[in-house]
């Protein structure tokens, strides 16, 4: 034996090295060939996690059928923008005085900052209360009722408030016949969504309900059955958006689509610049058109049984839920995390609310972090590398079940963005979703303060685990 060990350091090395890097490097700088696997312990090496995979690896024939069928429902689906409604007409079980957030579930006195500023403007909005101490007190004694956006088939950006009067829009998925809702965007800076109340904030929402919103509404029903969001979506990534926080081209081929059929209404020739001029001078217009186009993607793909694929993301600035397809309608919650990112001028990390807003829905149905290969240019807005942007993308890969067909990413070889986020491969390769949001100041009344990337808590994915392991198997 010692021989042959002998024999073995006369000959030429090649390692192949499974463990601390440096002992790789070491024999590199020494002169021998040695190749780094990059080797971790399913599951981060947590024991029960292990034990939780092992039991649902038994029923994998039945995962995997079920998943296909999600991701089939997921790549199937065809959004298209129908019409603009109020939000008490238009949404269901939307009555008297209900104020819908982002997700998930909060009560009001344990909101952050930013919500509780976006509810307090509501309030005036709707004209419940004259000014913002009237607000709080009725908001203190529960005269107003709190749901999340997600359980009356909508989301909302940030903040994610919709009260009665406000415009949304409305999106239907030709392909399985379910509906999504959004309001419109209002634009970036002091916006009820990052939680600003002012006047001018009132004011402008009054606008969007008077003029905007109808006169939007009003185009769409001049067209042939509506705008297909999917097409939009699908050409802007080619463009060097990824519809989350890069919306430049959507938003202009959206424009472009419209602009023909508002001219066609009796809206005066002033509204209509005015119109034009908003939605131009907006360029995350199409935020809240892509995500209504993503929610009604997603909720087309639930409730599909031993399905393993995730269906919504969204996070309030207290807490990060998700929903499984396969575990229907129930979130799993973690605490919502610290964002990444670059900081307008006078603000910093220390003013910052904690991660916020529904919009992560994008990155559910396969665009936003998922697509930031696509748009490498958004690094200026949230930071980072434009590696960074391909390596986020290629990253997604490693967790989700398959390649869009319909969203395609140049710098990639019009390799399909990674689609069906995967609960197991989430847990097995402790890979967490990439996302990347904006940032709201963690005071009510101020507004956004700059924008960057977050990970999600991992505590949600091990809760879901659980669950899943629980229903599926014995």
């Amino acid at each position: 034996m010692t021989k042959k060990l002998e024999d073995l350091f006369k000959e030429e090395l090649n390692v192949i090295n499974i463990g601390l890097e440096s002992f790789a490097e070491n024999l590199k700088n020494e002169g021998f060939n040695a190749i780094q696997v990059d080797y971790k312990p399913p599951a981060g090496g947590d024991k029960e996690m292990i034990k939780l995979l092992d039991k649902i690896d038994r029923i994998s024939d039945k995962i995997e059928k079920a998943n296909k069928e999600a991701v089939k429902r997921i790549q199937k689906s065809e959004p298209v923008l129908v019409d603009v409604q109020t939000a008490k007409d238009a949404l269901p079980n939307f009555e008297g005085k209900m104020i819908l957030h982002a997700a998930p579930p909060e009560k009001w006195e344990d909101m952050s900052g930013p919500m509780q500023g976006a509810a307090i403007g509501a309030c005036i909005y709707e004209g419940w209360a004259e000014d913002e101490e009237s607000a709080r007190k009725m908001l203190d004694v529960g005269e107003v009722t709190f749901d999340p956006a997600h359980h009356h088939n909508a989301v909302g950006p940030m903040t994610g408030i919709v009260s009665p009067s406000m415009p949304v829009w409305v999106v239907e998925n030709k392909t399985y016949g379910n509906k999504a809702f959004t309001t419109l965007n209002e634009g970036l800076g002091k916006v009820l969504r990052f939680g600003a109340n002012g006047p001018e904030v009132i004011e402008r929402l009054k606008w969007m309900e008077k003029v905007l919103g109808p006169a939007l509404g009003a185009a769409l029903r001049k067209t042939d059955g509506g705008i297909n969001l999917k097409n939009i979506t699908s050409q802007a990534l080619h463009m060097g958006d990824e519809v989350h926080n890069r919306n430049k081209a959507a938003t202009s081929l959206f424009i472009r689509e419209i602009t023909p059929y508002l001219l066609e209404t009796d809206y005066s020739n002033k509204d209509i610049k005015e119109i034009i001029k908003f939605m131009g001078g907006n360029e995350h217009f199409y935020l809240n058109l892509s995500m209504p186009a993503s929610k009604a993607t997603m909720d087309a793909a639930s409730g599909v049984e031993y399905s393993t694929v995730l269906t919504a993301m969204a996070r309030n600035g207290v807490h990060f839920g998700i929903r499984i397809s396969g575990l229907g309608d129930k979130w799993f919650v973690g605490d919502a995390q610290k964002v990444d990112g670059l900081y307008f001028p006078g603000y910093t990390e220390e003013d910052a609310c904690l991660d916020l807003g529904d919009s992560t829905i994008s990155e559910t149905a396969a665009v936003g972090g998922f697509a930031m290969a696509a748009a490498p240019a958004i690094v200026g807005f949230v930071g980072g590398t434009v590696a960074d942007s391909i390596r986020f993308t290629k990253d997604m890969y490693e967790i989700t079940i398959a390649e869009n067909e319909n969203f395609t990413i140049p710098p990639l070889n019009f390799r399909g963005t990674p689609t069906g986020i995967d609960l197991t491969k989430i847990i097995e390769t402790q890979i967490l979703p990439a996302i990347n949001t904006g940032i709201a100041h963690k005071e009510p009344g101020i507004g956004q303060i700059g924008a960057g990337l977050v990970d999600p808590p991992e505590e949600c994915f091990k809760k879901a685990i659980r669950a899943f392991a629980q229903k599926y198997t014995k």
